[in-house]
Order: structure tokens, then C-alpha cells, then sequence
């Protein structure tokens, strides 16, 4: 189908527009013109302006917003699966690292792949999370870090949202670890990130955020700042992988920078929650990371409820730590492991997710203006979507008003 007029008929719509739970339309309608959404509400208060255009019966089903993946590592080369194999069979992180392994092997493999076959291996993944009614996918860079590897990973990611018919929001994220090139030189390292990557990647308009990875294993939080000062100077909003091994007050950091997200957040402690709400920073959850990790240390899940700070779920798609590419089953993790409920974690992948990318004006929610961001699947309780584990119910897709 083209992007024209129709209209969603007969079906049980959670719009996800409310402050909780599903905002639940019963047979409701759901008018589509140009790819944006003309109307939602119950199919009887469809206005008569709306009485020309083309039905299409969804016969009861469950329509949700298409759901959004908000922090993955999607653009990568080589497989880590050798490495988990030896972790089972006993060898410890510092072993494999020693031997050449951990992310520094993902480096060696990204750098060597060419754009082809980045973009050839990327795209089965992306198709994984599309075929479960994701709309809306962030890729981050990091497993370049140099000018030519850091660039070719954004500009594989481009090429993702023009080959599917999907969202791509691209996050540079340089500092995700220190080259063999930089070793024993952070500060330098951050420098050149500064004065030459990110500058390029700006110019060529690959990056939509910028994102570091502020832990005791990577960078501190005043390299960090350091970087989330020289986005904004470019207008660039920031996020962070924050607080997942130890407490370094990154979050804290971050949201002082206006910051989207701050993402793993296992450590965060009570400031840093308050400086997340006062900032309205979203906490992005990845309960895959979580499980690959076998961690222990749970995310303050009460005190950011009770501070109103919105949660997102997301894959965290990566070769290393979390090699998943099911939404659904996040959500389902996020609700066995953190012990979200279903609303929450259907919330974490579509209202959240959004305001973590920056776009909660345009996707999301299903409401009058925004992108016919749409998911159909053949169930009408939507705890369905979090309750089952292996089983995908999608019946149908529609990005911005075309069904893909």
C-alpha cells in the first residue's frame, strides 16, 4: 500500500499516549493521510470526512505504535561467539582480553570488514528487530575508533534507514573505548575525538548524538565532559552508558548536559536520579546486557518511579555483551528481571524509547499528527507482547503510512 488515505477499522488500539498504562481505544479507528495519523478514537466517532477512504479490517487485533529500538550496536564485524563459549568453559574476562579478545577483537573485525559487508551483516539484524514491528532503530558507532572506521560505521548506518523501510537515528560514540593506537593516552585520545572525528562525522551529517561510555574500565567523567561539551557546541545532544559497572556519577554528569538518556545505570545512585528527573533524562534499561552478564546489581527501579523518571527498555544489540535482537523479548526481560510491569515495558520500547532519540514529537504514541508509526499483531490482551517468550505475533507494519 501506498502512502495515501485509509483507515484502521475494528481494532483494539493502545495509543500509549497517557502518562501509564496502554491508553486502550476498544474497536477503535485509527485515519491515516500522508503517512501521518488524522484521527484515533472508537470506530463510532469516526468523523465524516473520513467516510471515502479506504477501510482495511484489522478484525479485532491489537495495534500498537511500531515499536523503537533506542541503543544498539547494530553495525559491527566478526562474532564474539567463540569468546562466550570460552566464558562457559571457564575463561575469565581478562584471560580472553590478554589473548586478543573482547572489544578490541570487534575493532580489528569492524576496521577490516569493508562498507559492503558491514552493511550486509547489519541488515540481517535489522531485519530481526523489523520482523518483530520495530520502526524506529538508534546505531551507535564505537568499534571503529579512528577518523576512517568511526565514519564508515555512521555511514553504514545511513545506508540501513535508505535499504529498509525504517528510522535510523545515528549516535557517535567514539569514546566507547581506547584504541591500541591511544594506549596509556585517554586524554589525547578524547582530543582527537574532539578536534577531528566528531567535527567530521558533523559535517557530513552522520551524527544525531553523541554518546561515551563513562565507567572505571573506559573514560572518566572529566574526559566525558569534556566531549558532551564539544557536541554541544556542534548542537548535538548527548547520551551516556553510565553507572553499569560502578558508580562514577556519570548520569549525573550527563544530565547537566541536557542529556537524552542515560543508559545501563545498574550503580546509579540517588543523585543521580534526581539530577535525571530535574533534567527529565530518560532511563534506558537493557535487561539483555543484564542476563549475557549474569549481574546481580539491579537498577534502582523504586526510586526512579517514585521521581517520575521515564524508563526505556532496549535491546543494547552488540556482539559482546548482548547479542539480541528481539524486542519482545526485552520487554519480556525487563519485566522477568526488573520486574516492570507489561505497560511499562510495552511503554519502555514505543513512548519512552522515543523521548530517549529525541523524537517523542513525531513517533511513539498513536496520536493526531504524528508518523503512521504503526504495529498490528494477532493478539488483543497487549501483556501478550511481554508475556510470551519465542513467539512472534505480528500480523502487519506500517512506517509512516505504508505497510511494509
Amino acid at each position: 500500500m501506498s502512502a495515501g488515505s485509509f483507515v484502521l477499522i475494528k481494532a483494539r488500539v493502545a495509543t500509549m499516549a497517557g502518562p501509564s498504562g496502554y491508553g486502550i481505544v476498544e474497536d477503535g479507528a485509527v485515519a491515516v493521510d500522508g503517512g501521518r495519523i488524522q484521527f484515533v478514537g472508537r470506530r463510532a466517532d469516526l468523523p465524516q470526512a473520513f467516510g471515502g477512504w479506504a477501510r482495511v479490517d484489522l478484525g479485532g487485533r491489537l495495534l500498537t505504535p511500531a515499536l523503537i529500538d533506542c541503543h544498539t550496536h547494530l553495525v559491527y564485524g566478526g562474532s564474539r561467539a567463540r569468546e562466550f563459549e570460552r566464558r562457559l568453559e571457564g575463561a575469565t574476562y581478562a584471560e580472553i582480553a590478554a589473548g586478543g579478545g573482547g572489544i578490541m577483537s570487534t575493532v580489528r573485525a569492524t576496521r577490516t570488514a569493508s562498507a559492503a559487508e558491514l552493511t550486509e551483516s547489519a541488515l540481517t539484524r535489522l531485519d530481526a528487530l523489523l520482523a518483530e514491528g520495530a520502526g524506529t532503530v538508534e546505531i551507535k558507532s564505537g568499534y571503529g575508533l579512528d577518523l576512517e572506521n568511526e565514519l564508515k560505521m555512521l555511514r553504514v548506518a545511513r545506508e540501513l534507514a535508505r535499504a529498509r523501510a525504517c528510522r535510523v537515528r545515528t549516535t557517535f560514540l567514539g569514546a566507547h573505548a581506547l584504541p591500541p593506537e591511544f594506549a596509556g593516552r585517554a586524554d589525547d585520545y578524547i582530543d582527537f575525538l574532539i578536534r577531528k572525528v566528531l567535527p567530521a562525522a558533523k559535517a557530513e551529517a552522520l551524527v544525531d548524538a553523541v554518546d561515551a561510555f563513562c565507567e572505571n574500565i573506559a573514560f572518566s567523567p572529566a574526559q566525558t565532559g569534556r566531549l558532551f561539551a564539544a557536541a554541544r557546541a556542534l548542537d548535538l545532544p548527548v547520551k551516556i552508558h553510565a553507572e553499569q559497572l560502578s558508580n562514577q556519577g556519570g548520569a549525573a554528569l550527563a544530565a547537566g548536559f541536557g542529556a537524552l538518556s542515560a543508559d545501563h545505570i545498574e550503580y546509579l545512585d540517588e543523585a543521580g536520579v534526581a539530577a535525571m528527573a530535574a533534567a527529565g533524562t530518560v532511563a534506558t534499561l537493557l535487561p539483555g546486557a543484564f542476563y549475557c552478564l549474569r549481574e546481580t546489581q539491579l537498577p534502582p527501579l523504586h526510586a526512579l518511579k517514585a521521581a517520575g523518571v521515564p524508563i526505556a527498555l532496549s535491546t543494547d544489540c552488540n556482539p559482546g555483551t548482548s547479542p539480541v535482537t528481539s524486542l519482545l523479548l526485552t520487554m519480556n526481560m525487563g519485566c522477568t528481571l526488573f520486574r516492570l510491569t507489561p505497560a511499562e515495558a510495552l511503554a519502555g520500547v514505543t513512548r519512552n524509547a522515543a523521548r530517549a532519540l529525541g523524537l517523542g514529537h513525531l513517533t511513539g504514541t498513536i496520536e493526531t499528527g504524528k508518523a503512521a508509526d504503526l504495529a498490528v499483531y494477532d493478539v488483543e490482551d497487549p501483556a501478550e507482547l511481554a508475556y510470551r517468550i519465542g513467539l512472534n505475533p505480528l500480523h502487519a507494519r506500517y512506517f509512516e503510512g505504508v505497510r511494509a
